[in-house]
């Protein structure tokens, strides 16, 4: 769920949630998906997919 979370955040999103296994989210600014696809590469790059 945390990169799920690291996406949404990214694209004002509040969260996220679900299974550790399956989790979504969502945010109002679509805008900016390209930086929440950073913010998921940068959350794998600092080991942070738990």
């Amino acid at each position: 769920m945390a990169l799920v979370r690291a996406a949404s955040a990214a694209v004002g999103g509040k969260g996220g949630g679900g299974r550790p296994d399956m989790a979504q989210a969502g945010g109002p600014d679509a805008d900016k998906s390209a930086e929440a696809l950073a913010a998921v590469r940068d959350a794998l790059a600092h080991g942070i997919a738990a």
